[in-house]
């Protein structure tokens, strides 16, 4: 028979192992405790065989999760695994309505539902055409009571307690130059209109800490408007979707390497991270790189899921 001291140790040994096993908070948290930092939260597209969450960035500054932008499938447990928090949250950002962008949008707004949030959240987003609904309907085709998906949640859009937690969906109609969107005392957040076939999006930059971070979201690269608002940028995010080569489709929706290297080169960003990564480009960083370098000097990374870029 075990004695007492020996069933007390046994217990904590196996606290010990609990501990081990489950993931450090302090850890998790560790990107963007100072200062300005980006996090990848989905690095691919919509496919599910290159192990990656699809596409979601989150944007920290002095250990708070400030800004999401998209919410691709994966992308909410990712969240998680950050260490952020819904409730701290100043803005949701959407680059377009594609699955891959948005699937775990849902998830993420019931999860804040368990925090302590006591303020609105603005949702900004393109508008909609005949292939996609714009930002309000998105967001109350979801909630909204008496036809919306989860309409048991309808308090989040319906209520009107503007002091009160609920979704506040804004379409942004920007044009081929940026166009400001949102701001509060320490951040201001711009738009662009990309191309990405027919269906409407936007390019984001969001300026704070007197740092300034872009995202190129999915587009093609045709027009200036994408240049324009990465002049100078700390961070450009640009979606690497496609291989140098493409054609078709993929080309009508995606910019190649040569045209992200383009970009990068002329609004002489500082820091160049390649995202939305999928099979047609894993595997050919090499000669990503390659064909970047052409046009553009300055550091590039490859992006992983809960890689954390702090903004220099």
């Amino acid at each position: 028979m075990y004695s007492l001291g020996q069933s007390v140790k046994a217990l904590l040994i196996f606290a010990a192992l609990i501990s081990l096993c489950r993931p450090s908070l302090a850890a998790a948290q560790s990107c963007g405790s100072t200062g300005v930092a980006m996090q990848v939260l989905g690095s691919g597209g919509p496919e599910t065989q290159d192990k990656r969450a699809s596409t979601s960035y989150l944007i920290w500054k002095d250990g708070k999760a400030r800004v999401v932008l998209d919410a691709g499938g994966g992308s909410a447990l990712r969240f998680g695994e950050s260490g952020a928090q819904m409730s701290t949250l100043d803005v949701f950002l959407f680059s377009h309505f594609h699955v891959d962008h948005t699937s775990d949008f849902p998830a993420l707004v019931f999860s804040s539902w368990f925090e302590d949030r006591n303020r609105p959240l603005p949702v900004y987003g393109p508008p909609g055409n005949e292939y996609m609904p714009s930002t309000t309907e998105f967001v109350h085709d979801l909630f909204s009571d008496p036809h919306g998906a989860w309409r048991y949640l309808s308090e989040l859009v319906d209520s009107g307690n503007d002091s009160s937690y609920k979704l506040q969906p804004h379409d942004v109609a920007a044009g081929s130059t940026p166009v400001p969107v949102f701001h509060n005392a320490d951040m201001s957040i711009s738009a662009v209109r990309v191309i990405h076939g027919a269906f409407p999006a936007l390019a984001w930059r969001v300026e704070i800490g007197g740092k300034r971070i872009v995202f190129s979201g999915d587009t093609n690269g045709e027009g200036g408007g994408l240049t324009q608002l990465a002049s100078n940028a700390d961070l450009f995010v640009a979606h690497n979707a496609v291989p140098e080569g493409a054609t078709g489709v993929e080309r009508r929706l995606h910019m190649p390497p040569s045209v992200i290297g383009e970009i990068a080169g002329n609004a002489h960003v500082k820091q160049l991270v390649l995202s939305h990564r999928m099979l047609r480009t894993l595997g050919k960083e090499q000669q990503i790189e390659t064909e970047i370098r052409l046009h553009y000097s300055g550091p590039i990374a490859f992006a992983n899921d809960l890689d954390c870029f702090p903004v220099k």
